[in-house]
């Protein structure tokens, strides 16, 4: 019997190292620093654990790094994703998030940095999740489940930097841009990620450099 699903995940070994050895990095780092602070040109907040009475001094400035550091574990994991091809569909998820695209409507797969990006049949983009994957192993799955890999965007000559009150772009999707190019600046990723959603319904596809947004228009 043939096997029906194709999953490349994000190896659990590499998870469970990520939430172990982070939060650990963190508590030997800021012990590492607080060691030498009355060496160092800068202190600020790191001060005021230093005054502590030991062992307090010590016993919080771990905590304090323990805690930065599964906040960073959080950021990396959120970042896991796992490829499932079906039959029907390919379906992207990593931890909080689960996106389903038909098989049917899916042109072209790449890789776009540290993204994997889903193209439809008019350039239209179904999908962009993180993914540190490997792209032989992403490769290999979606050719062997007959949709179609490239190395990078097909499109990518196609597009053009976008700069406040464009003609080209209607007054609608200027908002739309100049909204997520605040949200690109100040680190805002779920309104990013939203606004990309909506300038795709609007007929636009975005691609970021340096939080700066490029765009081309879908079926270009």
């Amino acid at each position: 019997m043939l096997e029906q699903e194709t999953t490349v995940p994000t190896p659990m070994w590499s998870r469970v190292l990520v939430w172990l050895c982070l939060p650990l990095a963190g508590a030997a780092l800021l012990w590492g620093v607080l060691l030498l602070i009355d060496w160092l040109p800068f202190g600020g907040p790191l001060n005021l654990v230093r005054e502590l009475p030991e062992p307090w001094d010590l016993v919080v400035g771990l905590g304090v790094g323990f805690v930065i550091g599964l906040i960073l574990a959080g950021l990396v994991d959120a970042e896991s994703l796992t490829v499932l091809i079906s039959p029907t569909e390919v379906v992207l998820t990593r931890p909080g998030h689960r996106r389903a695209v038909p098989k049917g409507e899916i042109a072209v797969a790449f890789p776009d940095r540290d993204q994997l990006v889903l193209l439809g049949r008019t350039g239209q983009e179904l999908a962009r999740e993180p993914s540190h994957l490997p792209k032989k192993r992403l490769s290999q799955a979606f050719g062997s489940r007959g949709v179609a890999w490239a190395e990078q965007d097909p499109y990518l000559e196609a597009y053009r930097r976008w700069v406040p009150n464009l003609p080209e772009v209607s007054g609608a999707a200027n908002a739309v841009f100049a909204a997520r190019q605040k949200a690109l600046n100040s680190g805002d990723d779920e309104d990013v990620r939203e606004l990309r959603e909506e300038l795709g319904r609007l007929g636009f596809v975005v691609r970021d450099d340096k939080k700066k947004q490029y765009w081309r228009p879908v079926g270009s």
